[in-house]
C-alpha cells in the first residue's frame, strides 16, 4: 500500500480513520467525532508529549475531528487543512459548534459582559471562530453576542461569509511585528507558512499548512523577471523550507527567524540575505 503523509492522514498500526480503510492497515477503524477547540490556541504534537516540538496550532472555535481520547490527550484532525496531531483533551469541546463570524483583527477580547472595563474571559487571535446570535450597543460601543452569552467588539470580527476577496496581503500586513514561532499559527506567534495560511483564511481561502504543501498546491508557477518586475501583490516566493508574501515587486512580508518576527523587507535584499541560509528561491507562484 502507498505510504500516506502522516501529517494529513489519521492512521497508526492500532487505529485509523475509517475513510482510510482501503488505503492503510490498522487494528480498527473509527469515525472521527466532529468537535470544536474551546481555548484560545493549542499546539498539535506528533505524540502525546508536552516536551515535543509543536507541529501547528488550532485556534478557538476551530472545527476538528476527534478520533481518540486517552490519558488526557485527544488525537485530532483539523478540518481546515487536514493536519493531524495530539492535543490535551481539555482543549476540545466534543460535539460540533458552527461558526458564523471570524476574528479579523490581530488580537481581541471575549468579555463576560458588554462592558470594556470588565476583565476579559479570553484573548483571541485573528482567525478564531465564533457563533454569533445577536448584537447590542452599550455606551456607543457595539458588541456581538455569542451563543454562550459572551461579548466581543463588533469591529474586530466579520461575518464568515463576508470574504474580502483575493487581497489577503492586507491581513498579512496587520500581523507585522508578530513574534516568530516555529509551528506557531496565531497572532501570538507565527511561522512563515502559517502567515500565508492564516491571512488567506481570513480573506476566504483555505490552503494547506506547510510550505512544501503550499508550493505544490497553491496557484500557478510564474517567472519573476530579472529584476522581479513580473511579480505582483499576493505572489509567493518559495525557498526550500521557507515562504514569503510579495507585497509589491519591491517588497515582501514574511515571518522569519532572522528578525524573530513578521517583517516587511526590500524584496531583492531579502532574497540575497536568505540565500546564505536557504539558497536561491526554488519557485515563484501566483495564487
Amino acid at each position: 500500500m502507498e505510504e500516506l503523509d502522516k501529517r494529513l492522514n489519521v492512521y497508526r498500526p492500532d487505529l485509523a480513520d475509517i475513510r482510510l480503510e482501503d488505503k492503510v492497515r490498522a487494528g480498527r477503524y473509527v469515525e472521527g467525532e466532529l468537535s470544536t477547540i474551546c481555548i484560545p490556541k493549542i499546539p498539535l504534537r506528533k505524540r502525546p508529549d508536552e516536551s515535543l516540538n509543536i507541529e501547528t496550532e488550532a485556534l478557538f472555535g476551530e472545527e476538528v475531528y476527534v478520533f481518540e481520547q486517552s490519558d488526557g490527550w485527544s488525537w485530532i484532525q483539523l478540518l481546515k487543512d487536514k493536519y493531524v496531531g495530539y492535543v490535551p483533551s481539555e482543549a476540545v469541546a466534543l460535539g460540533f459548534k458552527k461558526f458564523t463570524y471570524i476574528v479579523d483583527h490581530p488580537r481581541t477580547f471575549l468579555y463576560p459582559e458588554a462592558n470594556i472595563k470588565r476583565t476579559p474571559r479570553l484573548t483571541l487571535s485573528m482567525g478564531s471562530r465564533l457563533d454569533i446570535v445577536d448584537e447590542i450597543e452599550e455606551k456607543g460601543t457595539r458588541f456581538l453576542v455569542t451563543r454562550e452569552g459572551e461579548f466581543i467588539f463588533e469591529r474586530h470580527c466579520k461575518a464568515a461569509r463576508a470574504f474580502s476577496g483575493p487581497d489577503y496581503v492586507n491581513h498579512a500586513s496587520r500581523l507585522l511585528e508578530t513574534p516568530y514561532r516555529w509551528g506557531g499559527a496565531s497572532a501570538f506567534g507565527i511561522d512563515c507558512s502559517a502567515l500565508v495560511q492564516l491571512s488567506m483564511f481570513v480573506a476566504g481561502t483555505y490552503v494547506q499548512r506547510d510550505s512544501d504543501m503550499q508550493a505544490k498546491s497553491i496557484g500557478e508557477a510564474i517567472e519573476p523577471g530579472e529584476k522581479y518586475e513580473y511579480l505582483e501583490r499576493g505572489d509567493l516566493v518559495f525557498w526550500d523550507g521557507h515562504v514569503a508574501i510579495v507585497e509589491d515587486n519591491k517588497t515582501l512580508i514574511h515571518a522569519n527567524g532572522y528578525t524573530m518576527s513578521v517583517v516587511r523587507e526590500p524584496l531583492a535584499a531579502a532574497i540575497k540575505r536568505i540565500e546564505g541560509m536557504y539558497g536561491k528561491p526554488t519557485l515563484y507562484k501566483r495564487p
